[in-house]
């Protein structure tokens, strides 16, 4: 551990990252300490080669083992991005200390645990905030403007179907002990964080589905584009990389749910499809990092037998964690911001929940022990 001291700049959020494997390292870390309205205070991983070359790369003064060890009073938040099933855990260890916790995707692998998250927030009256990326896509926020014109939602469909993109073949990522599930999980957390919204409050009454796996252990459907390797010495997958869903609310509104790590498509594609009373409006593009992808997203909406193609912003890959950084200092400060993700969790892991025990025999465990490596 080291923990050299380190004036805060005035008007700055002080922030600690948690778990220093692909998404800490990749998309948080660097966006965090290029941000002007952060500063990386602290990183913490049980890696101590990790912890160094963090500290190098992006002249980070602190570095710790765990999250516990990390003093309350030097950070003003910690993006907590370990591997799934040690989230809920993490994240409320914090948030008992009293440290606003910003916390990636799937926020929990159960209801139990959204539940503890939700304990957590009250007892330490510290904030949990949630990783809602695609929410903060450009094409994605043109798609629920257009919404506004289609009169009642009744429809939704959304596909996120990747070529070739099994995350780190043969690692926990395809465990589900550890990951809590395969592309559900994975993509699906996207596409539901996405969808439900778009069918309104009214709760999901139904939600039935299908998982399978048929190349989640294939070498040649491995995402390369992640920079990791497939490693032949690990156990086999035994998570999903396909996972197909139909949800019902109370309201009579319903979604189709298409998630996929691997496929025999030529590019990785997400569509979103609103189906309203007045009109339908579509979007074709690509989620995440992945470079085979679609070359430009197209947004259209259709009414009457005419379609029309709406005008969309050009950004860059990866813009939208930018963009949530840019509001993440003003919700760490709203009161309205406690308890909406614990709230928005629970809704999102109640429908995984509910297509697994439709999809397989039994239900899944998850380890209580593991790596903050992700």
């Amino acid at each position: 551990m080291t923990a050299p001291s380190s004036a805060a700049t005035p008007g700055r959020v002080r922030v600690a990252v948690a778990g220093l494997g692909w998404a800490g390292r990749e998309i948080w870390l660097p966006r965090l300490a290029a941000h002007p309205r952060f500063t990386v205070t602290a990183v913490v991983d049980p890696d101590p080669a990790a912890r160094d070359r963090a500290r190098a790369t992006h002249q980070v003064p602190s570095a710790y083992a765990d999250v516990d060890d990390v003093p309350a009073d030097t950070v003003d938040l910690v993006v907590v991005a370990v591997p799934n099933h040690l989230h809920a855990g993490v994240a409320a260890r914090l948030l008992r200390r009293g440290v606003p916790v910003f916390l990636e995707k799937p926020v929990c692998l159960t209801s139990a645990e959204a539940e503890e998250l939700a304990e957590a927030e009250r007892a330490g009256g510290a904030v949990l905030l949630a990783g809602s990326a695609a929410r903060y896509r450009a094409d994605v926020r043109a798609l629920i403007e257009a919404t506004a014109d289609l009169g009642a939602v009744r429809h939704v469909d959304v596909a996120w179907v990747r070529a070739r993109g099994v995350p780190d073949a043969g690692g926990w990522f395809t465990r589900r002990e550890l990951a809590g599930g395969g592309a559900l999980v994975d993509l699906g957390w996207h596409l539901l964080d996405t969808v439900l919204p778009l069918l309104g409050p009214a709760p999901v009454v139904h939600a039935v589905g299908s998982v399978s796996d048929d190349f989640v252990n294939d070498d040649a459907a491995a995402a390369a584009w992640r920079g990791t390797a497939t490693d032949t010495g690990r156990a086999r997958g035994d998570v999903e990389d396909t996972a197909r869903a139909f949800l019902l609310t109370a309201d009579g509104a319903s979604a189709g749910l298409h998630a996929c790590w691997a496929s025999h498509e030529a590019r990785d594609r997400t569509t979103i499809a609103v189906h309203g009373t007045g009109g339908s409006a579509t979007l074709h593009c690509t989620f995440g990092f992945s470079p085979n992808r679609e070359p430009t997203p197209v947004l259209t909406r259709t009414r009457d037998g005419e379609t029309v193609r709406l005008p969309l912003p050009v950004e860059p890959i990866g813009a939208e964690y930018d963009r949530q950084l840019d509001v993440l200092p003003d919700l760490l400060a709203a009161p309205a911001s406690r308890g909406v993700a614990a709230v928005d969790a629970r809704r999102t892991i109640d429908v995984i929940e509910r297509i697994y025990r439709c999809a397989r025999p039994t239900a899944p465990t998850y380890a209580l022990a593991g790596t903050l490596d992700r």
